[in-house]
């Protein structure tokens, strides 16, 4: 839990995967005590939009289920639809397969897992994706969680297709977008892994330019991935006015300024 703790913002998914945590942790008690548990589900549904921290944050589950001893690896394996669905008959369930054996033991994380489903295309091999995945979920409840991520309002309409998704993903997690001070918090922590520090007056510009985006701008820049890119193109900026320099000291190619923004 350290580990999830110390990501920037989040503070209502640390909430929920702490209580999750807790309720395993008194449901091993209660086994141990001979007393009667109830049947539990630890697949998971992650809504938000991209960039928000729901991949990382399922790599982390894979972490914390091996430690409580519910997953016997802990490893993640990521995939989307182009990973589970085929172009032909019966190859789709034979790639489900694959990427769930690879996936036993630890997380299988399916990314814009409502793509899956696509009623508007005819024989679209989405539905074979979807029943295969049930089954195996079934057949592997002891040693395999699948957490499927996208969209709020597509990934109500992907579990409604199918009546054992419904009954198999009953743990919502929602992922909200970042505010600029969190943005600013992850360029910060994204620097810090270069070795690189931001001027105060950097970080202004930075704010700056955020607030200067428009509504159809803001929800293009895909939250920290937009401010990963962002922070991409400063440190080329930096490298760009360094060169000129004769001889740059140390603390220059450490230091992010104003002028980098």
């Amino acid at each position: 839990m350290d580990e999830l703790n110390s990501l920037v913002g989040l503070k209502d998914v640390k909430s929920e995967i702490q209580s999750l945590t807790n309720l395993i942790k008194i449901r091993q008690l209660r086994e141990k005590m001979n007393m009667p548990v109830m049947d539990m589900s630890y697949h998971m549904v992650f809504t938000g939009s991209p960039g928000t921290g729901k991949t990382t944050v399922a790599r982390l589950v894979g972490k914390i289920y091996k430690e409580l001893g519910i997953l016997s690896d802990g490893k993640m394996i990521e995939t989307d639809r182009s990973g589970l669905v085929a172009g032909y008959v019966g190859q789709t369930a034979i790639k489900v397969h694959e990427i769930v054996g690879q996936a036993i033991g630890g997380v299988l994380f399916i990314d814009e897992a409502y793509s899956l489903v696509n009623p508007d295309v005819p024989n679209d091999f989405g539905g074979e994706a979807v029943d295969t995945l049930v089954k195996l979920m079934e057949d592997n409840r002891d040693n395999l969680v699948i957490i499927a991520a996208g969209y709020t309002d597509e990934m109500r309409r992907f579990l409604k297709s199918n009546t054992g998704l419904i009954s198999r993903f009953n743990k919502f997690i929602n992922f909200p977008d970042y505010n600029r001070s969190e943005l600013i918090e992850i360029m910060e922590v994204i620097a810090a892994e270069a070795g690189l520090t931001i001027e105060e007056g950097a970080k202004k510009r930075v704010l700056e330019r955020m607030g200067a985006m428009k509504p159809e701008e803001w929800e293009d820049f895909g939250n920290a991935r937009g401010i990963r890119n962002m922070f991409e193109k400063i440190v080329t900026n930096q490298a760009n006015r360094l060169v000129l320099l004769n001889s740059p000291t140390k603390e220059q190619i450490m230091t992010i300024v104003a002028e980098d923004v």
